[in-house]
């Protein structure tokens, strides 16, 4: 299960270049392009190292050895800049194509393996937390991949070659380069373990940028209906400079130890190259052989001094990468079984509670159901009333089998629910949510989230039935409408009638409905109801009633207090018992009559 961020500092600090294993993971998949990318790679980086030796060619055998003839080498020259342009633009080209491709394959293996983690996993882990991971944390690995690691291979062969080609040219003088090199590792190692700690701080600082922004935008209408814009803004504003102030020590940081290397580096070439003029002076060494060693020496010096700051990117992106792995790694609690056992294909909609008990993982001292039984047999118009906190959102939630019981069981037409695939559970049943659900799509896709395959003629069908044809009519391209983020161009009576013709479109043996109609008025109430008397018939259905006028035709009521059932039967007999369903509907009908 994915980290906490709020409980992740421990974690991020111990994280290393290791974590890019992810990555590889996914990259190992196109050898092809990988070859082809290291291939243009060391072609670039050896055309690069090929040019002091044109250089040196020019001077000591164009100006020297052939009296200013100096055509036939920069003739060389040129054959090895247009190399060196057609390589690196192969190198960018298949290193591009890989950082898009793995981060893609990344997002979609993310995405998937979330589509099957249970409820559990969303109450402990912030969404929009996750979804910074999904977006700022694919980004820097793209980052990583197609550019980062392709400099860093650049910048190791060019150094490495660079170094031997000044062996190459003047032992000494090499010799005396390579001196500094441990001068450099040291603070390297020393400061750039600082840069790692800052480089996660800072992901995580963006990361709760991101979840105060998402959620202050998803609440615009609250933040402003209570005057709260100040305080958000005010929220807000802290958040990025807590991130900003994360981000200017890891920018000093980096800037002091970009400093202390390249003054090391260059320090060193400068006093090299001064014995290498004397060398000159003295004739041990040639003019063309020292301007090739001057320009070989800046070549791996910058080299190296790009790898420091390389360096910082990789660690940034091996946190992102376990940020993500995190992810991965979450595995579903709720899943099929090895060999499920069959649904009967008649499916009668007879749901049995037996004797179960469960807390809610975010809430263990707490039990939702206490010993709880119910069967509700096929056919059976159920309603379930009680205050708040009574249990009934529960039953919905274990019949669907997005909790499992601590004790006890469940059986969908006698079959066991553990023993059952939860994807053929989920298909015997349709639900109309309190909270309706609309996606950031167009009219027809909301409503065929019922059924897929339904087509035009089915899906106005559904939408007559649930009285929603006239503003689905209304709406400016009819089915192909946009509707907005969470359906922001609908009413909330429109918004509820869309989930009821989707769960008639869904035509499953149990329907649940959690108070299918509070967000009508009247009229569209009345008629709704009448839509869904005819859709209950032959099938088992549970009502979750907050409005007991709702439930008088049901064959049964249960009214739950604490998780148990403390009175059932049908309204009149629960009115004349005058206990706690007595109760609630006086303190309604009363209400209703002020």
């Amino acid at each position: 299960m994915a980290r906490n961020p709020s409980r992740g500092g421990d974690a991020t600090s111990r994280r290393s270049l290791s974590d890019l294993r992810l990555v590889w993971h996914h990259a190992r998949a196109y050898p092809i392009q990988i070859s082809l990318a290291c291939i243009a790679l060391l072609v670039a980086a050896a055309a690069t190292l090929a040019i002091p030796s044109g250089f040196q060619r020019v001077i000591d055998k164009g100006f020297i050895a052939n009296g200013g003839d100096v055509a036939p080498y920069f003739h060389y020259l040129l054959m090895i800049v247009a190399v060196l342009a057609l390589a690196t633009a192969a190198r960018f080209y298949f290193v591009s194509w890989l950082g898009e491709r793995v981060i893609a394959d990344v997002r979609i293996a993310v995405q998937a393996n979330l589509l099957t983690l249970a409820p559990r996993f969303f109450e402990e882990n912030r969404p929009s937390e996750i979804a910074s991971r999904l977006t700022a944390d694919t980004a820097i690995i793209e980052q990583i991949i197609g550019s980062t690691v392709s400099i860093a291979l650049r910048n190791l062969v060019m150094g490495v070659g660079g170094v031997i080609y000044l062996f190459a040219l003047a032992p000494k003088l090499a010799a005396m380069l390579v001196v500094g090199i441990p001068v450099v590792v040291v603070p390297l190692i020393l400061l750039g373990r600082r840069v790692r700690h800052l480089s996660q701080e800072t992901q995580t600082r963006i990361a709760a940028v991101g979840t105060i922004a998402t959620e202050m935008l998803g609440a615009m209408k609250i933040v402003q209906a209570f005057g709260q814009e100040p305080r958000e803004a005010a929220r807000f504003a802290g958040a990025a400079e807590e991130a900003f102030a994360t981000a200017r020590r890891r920018i000093r940081f980096r800037a002091v130890l970009t400093a202390i290397v390249i003054a090391i580096i260059f320090g060193s070439i400068t006093l090299v190259m001064w014995q290498g003029a004397v060398d000159v002076a003295s004739g041990r060494l040639s003019g063309g052989s020292i301007a090739a060693f001057v320009i070989t020496g800046g070549l791996v010096a910058g080299a190296f001094g790009a790898l420091t700051e390389v360096y910082g990117d990789l660690l940034r992106g091996a946190g992102a990468a376990a940020r993500l792995g995190e992810l991965l790694a979450a595995h579903a609690e709720i899943r099929a079984p090895a060999a499920p056992v069959a649904l009967p294909a008649a499916g009668a909609g007879r749901l049995a509670f037996e004797d179960v008990t469960f807390r809610y993982p975010t809430r263990p001292d707490v039990s939702a159901l206490e010993n709880f039984s119910l069967t509700v047999e096929p056919g059976e118009m159920l309603a379930v009333v009680g205050p708040s906190g009574a249990g009934k959102s529960t039953l919905f939630q274990l019949a669907q089998r997005f909790y499992d019981p601590e004790a006890g069981r469940l059986t969908l037409d006698g079959v066991a629910l553990p023993d059952a695939d939860p994807a053929a559970i989920r298909a015997r049943i349709a639900i109309v949510p309190q909270e309706t659900v609309i996606f950031a799509a167009s009219a027809r896709d909301n409503l065929r989230y019922g059924r897929w395959a339904a087509t035009d003629d089915e899906l106005w069908a559904a939408a007559a039935a649930a009285n929603a044809v006239d503003f689905l009519r209304a709406l400016p391209e009819g089915l192909d409408t946009y509707l907005g983020e969470g359906g922001a161009r609908l009413s909330g009576g429109q918004r509820q009638r869309i989930a009821i013709a989707r769960a008639i479109l869904r035509d499953a043996p149990l329907l649940l409905l959690d108070e299918a109609t509070s967000a009508l008025d009247a009229e569209s109430e009345r008629l709704v109801q009448r839509a869904l008397e005819s859709l209950m018939q032959g099938r088992t259905t549970m009502v979750i009633a907050h409005r007991l006028a709702t439930v008088r035709a049901a064959d049964r009521i249960i009214v739950m207090d604490h998780g148990r059932i403390v009175e059932q039967g049908r309204h009149d007999t629960l009115i004349a018992q005058g206990g706690l369903y007595a109760r609630l509907a006086r303190l309604q009908f009363e209400g209703l009559a002020a």
